[in-house]
């Protein structure tokens, strides 16, 4: 058994002092307060728990200050993202995935929910393990120390306009498995442990034309555990009236008459919801990922965060495509969009802000994200000694602190993250290394 203690820790409760955590098995057998030290380790600053990243695109990392010259919108961004998903192969996915989860753990992230289409060769072909990929990004997360969710996503159509769908254009063959039953078969074939497991994903409406969802709903339900399904929705108004000329309906509600919309549903970025869309949601107690430096970043729009709340839905982040990776401004951004939208202050608590930065169960780590006996015993240290956090409340860090202030990780007992330096090594050099192997001959 091994002991921590904390000066000060963010309970279920709230703010507690002088906290011993026992651990055991990589779970919190006992969590106590107003207690000594003894011969606990000592973790300097205020404790959380860690930090669930609920939408990651894991090679988006490689685009970081690369797509800002010139301006353009979501719909050119990704012709630089085409550009970087052609040049991945299993080595070099290995090596930009591992580095972009360790910086995920530098910021005191213990659960990642990685939204996975690029499967197979450029041309569209299988590799000789069809899920290698996949198991590239398996590989990555443990080597990185943080628990992976693989949302294996259906990926068929090149796009929808208001006279259908479209082909897979060349640059988008390599995530295509020509039909629902061609991606059960390789996806089911994905294999779980303690630390990985595997959920599924619609890529979006326009990618997934309507009957395959439906079928898509009857073969998602693979796995140990209960069916984890994601779907971008509604990022981009081109999409809802796409959706609305071909189908006369929202992508929410096509996704609610094939039956996709429950508890283990989640809507990445749901930015242009109508009231309707938002009470299907909330009444199927489905979750939305907001992934706000994204969503600012490709002039998305801002998210209608609180009516999902007060409907019934529970709220998630991501960073999805890693303009920025810091949990801390995710937090932030929730509360701040939410201010630019209605002009009102406060719109979602600190206890809600920390809820939805700790929901890891909505990438099916059920047993994760609080500071209780019997929950996997994650903990990250916040150091209050930096010029950001000098005479910050303990109970207010959340909203102030940045990743940079993270000093330890500890990830189902074992640590991560020493001292601000993660057990690889130089992140920084990790990322540079893959980053420009990727991007060599240009």
């Amino acid at each position: 058994m091994t002991s921590y203690w904390a000066e000060s820790a963010l309970l279920p409760d709230g703010l507690a002092r002088n906290v011993r955590f026992e651990i055991e098995g990589g779970y919190f057998r006992s969590v106590t307060p107003d207690s000594p030290q003894g011969d606990a380790h000592r973790l300097g600053g205020v404790v959380l728990p860690g930090f669930a990243n609920c939408h990651s695109h894991a090679f988006h990392r490689a685009l970081r200050g690369r797509t800002h010259a010139g301006g353009g919108t979501f719909w050119t961004w990704r012709t630089v993202m085409y550009d970087a998903a052609q040049r991945l192969d299993p080595d070099n996915y290995l090596a930009l995935a591992r580095a972009t989860y360790a910086e995920m753990a530098l910021s005191g992230i213990t659960s990642v929910g990685e939204f996975h289409y690029v499967h197979h060769n450029p041309d569209g072909t299988p590799y000789d393990d069809p899920n290698a990929m996949g198991v590239a990004l398996q590989q990555a997360a443990r080597d990185a120390g943080v628990r992976l969710t693989l949302l294996d996503t259906c990926y068929l159509a090149g796009g929808l306009t208001g006279g259908g769908h479209l082909p897979l254009a060349p640059e988008q063959r390599r995530f295509g498995d020509h039909d629902v039953s061609r991606w059960a078969e390789r996806a089911s074939s994905l294999r779980e442990d303690d630390g990985n497991r595997v959920g599924t994903a619609v890529h979006s409406v326009r990618a997934v034309p309507r009957p395959q969802l439906e079928e898509f709903a009857q073969h998602s339900r693979f796995g140990r555990h209960r069916p984890i399904r994601h779907a971008h929705v509604s990022e981009q108004p081109a999409e809802n009236e796409a959706c609305h000329a071909f189908y006369g309906r929202s992508p929410t509600e096509l996704l609610a008459e094939a039956e996709l919309l429950d508890s283990g549903f989640t809507a990445v970025h749901a930015t242009h919801l109508t009231d309707r869309d938002v009470r299907l949601l909330g009444t199927a107690r489905s979750t939305a990922c907001f992934c706000p430096t994204t969503e600012r970043d490709l002039a998305d729009g801002l998210g209608p965060s609180r009516e999902l709340l007060d409907g019934g839905a529970t709220l998630s982040l991501g960073s999805d495509q890693h303009a920025v990776i810091d949990p801390f401004e995710e937090i932030r951004g929730l509360e701040s969009h939410e201010r630019l939208r209605t002009h009102v202050r406060g719109r979602i608590s600190t206890d809600q802000l920390l809820t939805a930065a700790t929901a890891h169960h909505t990438i099916g780590w059920d047993d994760a994200g609080a500071l209780r006996p019997g929950a996997r015993a994650d903990l990250v240290a916040i150091s209050l000694d930096s010029p950001r956090l000098a005479g910050v409340p303990a109970q207010f860090v959340i909203t102030v602190a940045t990743a940079a202030d993270v000093t330890d990780v500890i990830r189902d007992g074992e640590v991560i993250v020493a001292d601000g330096r993660h057990r690889l090594g130089d992140v920084s050099v990790l990322l540079t290394d893959a980053i420009d192997n990727l991007w060599e001959d240009q």
